[in-house]
C-alpha cells in the first residue's frame, strides 16, 4: 500500500507563509493525481488545490487562488503546498490525498497537519 506522510504545519501570523509537504512511500506515485483538502472548525471540508500526474496542470479553490501554489516532485515522491499571505480563515487541518485513474474519490490520505494563523 501507498502511505502519505505530511509535514510542515505550524503557527504563523496573518500575512505569513508556510510550506506543507506530503511524501509518499511505495511505488506508483507518478500515476496519481495529488491534492489538498482542509477542515476548519465550524466549517465543512473543502477542496484547496490539486495537481495532475505530470505536474502540468493545477487547480485551486477561489478562496486560495493567487495565494497558494501546489507543486510536485515525482523523483522525490512528494507534493507540496506553498501558502502565502495567510489569513485567519485559512486556519484548518490540512490533508493531502492521492487519486488514481478511474475513480472519483481519493484513494490515499495523509494523516493531516494543523495550520493556525493568528490575527
Amino acid at each position: 500500500q501507498v502511505q502519505l506522510v505530511q509535514s510542515g504545519g505550524g503557527l504563523v501570523q496573518t500575512g505569513g507563509s508556510l510550506r506543507l509537504s506530503c511524501a509518499a512511500s511505495g511505488r506508483g506515485f507518478s500515476n496519481y493525481s495529488m491534492g489538498w483538502l482542509r477542515k476548519a472548525p465550524g466549517k465543512e471540508r473543502e477542496f484547496v488545490a490539486r495537481i495532475t500526474r505530470g505536474g502540468d496542470s493545477t487547480y485551486y479553490s477561489d478562496s486560495v487562488k493567487g495565494r497558494f501554489t501546489v507543486s510536485r516532485d515525482n523523483a522525490k515522491n512528494t507534493v507540496y503546498l506553498q501558502m502565502n499571505s495567510l489569513k485567519p480563515e485559512d486556519t484548518a487541518v490540512y490533508y493531502c490525498y492521492g487519486k488514481g485513474p478511474f475513480t472519483t474519490n481519493p484513494t490515499y490520505w495523509g494523516q493531516g497537519t494543523q495550520v493556525t494563523v493568528s490575527s
